[in-house]
């Protein structure tokens, strides 16, 4: 696997899984799954576009559940050739949404997999129908539990607050 600083990856075509994925929880772990298979089906490169911080942990001091090594690691053993991290930092933070579109534009994704809530850009500026002017788009609907709710890094947080280690051990392997 190969990682990169944000703006510095350029491939002829690629699938492209975009999010925090704070923990690679279950749910992370079968988008990332799902963007590998479809990746290595079409035989193009797998890239999962992610922050360090996580962008709720800079804006709300949410401790992360993993750190970016392990975040890595976990990306590593699920098979991701590309690794693209952005330092989420002030000046990230102020780059436009037709920034972001024009780094993507370098991955020259094939797919690009996003959550239903996905937003880019200044303000938020972007979101997914701006990404679909320039790419073929996936939502992933958000993956359940065996009991039905939703599995989720801010519910793993809040089960780890409450003690219940195990459950959120289940979520997060």
């Amino acid at each position: 696997m190969r990682i990169h600083a944000a703006n510095t990856l350029v491939l002829s075509a690629s699938v492209v899984a975009i999010g925090a994925f704070d923990g690679v929880h279950r749910g992370h772990q079968k988008v990332i799954g799902e963007m590998v298979k479809k990746s290595k089906a079409l035989g193009v490169p797998s890239v999962v576009y992610t922050f360090d911080p996580t962008p709720r942990s800079y804006f709300e001091g949410a401790s992360p559940l993993s750190s970016i090594e392990e975040k890595l690691r976990r990306l590593f053993d699920l098979g991701v050739e590309h690794v693209v991290v952005a330092n989420f930092d002030i000046t990230y933070l102020t780059r436009s949404a037709a920034d972001f579109i024009r780094e993507l534009t370098n991955l020259s994704p094939t797919e690009v997999m996003v959550g239903k809530d996905f937003r880019f850009g200044w303000g938020r500026e972007g979101g997914l129908e701006d990404l679909a002017e320039y790419f073929s788009v996936r939502v992933i609907d958000a993956v359940r539990c065996s009991r039905g709710e939703v599995i989720s890094s801010s519910r793993i947080r809040r089960l780890i607050s409450e003690g219940k280690m195990v459950e959120a051990l289940s979520l997060l392997n």
